[in-house]
């Protein structure tokens, strides 16, 4: 299995004309599904950033519209490296970030706020925040992250944050967090505290890097790899940036059991 992956807990991939030509297909109907109405609750931030997840109208094989598989070099490497198959596809999100991004918001309060701006909204997957105190529970249990750029934007318009190595910390933390607990429990668990204390850990000792793509090359990211997005921070003229914004479709799959997702590599 490739080391580097291993190591940094992500892995950018060269253009694939393979890619290139699912994101030709799939653009069209992630432009739709931004501007549609049923899909206005996903802007946030102010009207910065368009969350839109599962907003892609695609099928368990990724196609969208008669277009092809999402296929190629990532997922080549997903399923000779990770030796991940037969999993299907989630409906991917649209992630958009817009000129400005991060703005405040009614909906997210002020020490939110300063994290995003501050830690890049930091997170790791799955571990969703609920209720009015916002306690965090292991609800989802992806298999990986795959970043798709859909447009071409500078390097500094909002590009995926992720600290490096940060997916064994974060591992370590959890097998003591659930140690002695059934993974189909896992999800009763309030690992607020624990949560927020390994993410500390990990922004002390870890190299915070930002990652940026072209349409055609794709990301690879670790499950349980601390990441986040950086604020826009082109400051000069955005005679580059079309109406689509800075526009990622992301891919959570489910590919295994619960207690894959803290035990397998």
């Amino acid at each position: 299995m490739s080391c580097d992956f291993l190591d940094k807990g992500w892995r950018r991939f060269p253009f694939d004309p393979i890619l290139a030509d699912w994101v030709e297909a799939a653009l069209p109907a992630a432009r739709a599904a931004v501007v549609a109405p049923e899909n206005i609750e996903w802007l946030r931030c102010g009207g910065s950033w368009f969350v839109g997840v599962n907003a892609l109208p695609n099928d368990p094989d990724g196609a969208v519209a008669g277009g092809p598989p999402v296929s190629g070099l990532a997922y080549d490497f997903i399923r000779g490296e990770l030796k991940l198959h037969g999993f299907q596809w989630d409906r991917a999100q649209i992630s958009v970030c817009y000129p400005g991004y991060p703005q405040p918001s009614e909906s997210e309060s002020a020490d939110a706020f300063r994290f995003r701006l501050h830690r890049d909204a930091a997170h790791v997957d799955g571990l969703l925040a609920e209720g009015p105190d916002r306690r965090r529970h292991l609800r989802e249990h992806h298999g990986f992250v795959l970043g798709i750029p859909m447009v071409d934007v500078p390097a500094d318009a909002a590009p995926l944050v992720v600290w490096e190595g940060s997916h064994e910390i974060i591992r370590e933390a959890f097998q003591t967090v659930f140690g002695g607990i059934a993974p189909d429990n896992w999800g009763d668990v309030n690992v607020t505290e624990p949560y927020k204390a390994v993410r500390q850990k990990v922004f002390d000792t870890c190299e915070r890097v930002e990652v940026h793509a072209k349409p055609g090359e794709a990301y690879l990211v670790h499950r349980l790899a601390v990441h986040g997005v950086a604020p826009w921070s082109i400051t000069g003229p955005l005679d580059d940036i079309g109406p689509d914004g800075r526009m990622i479709a992301y891919f959570r799959p489910t590919t295994g059991p619960v207690r894959d997702w803290l035990d397998a590599p």
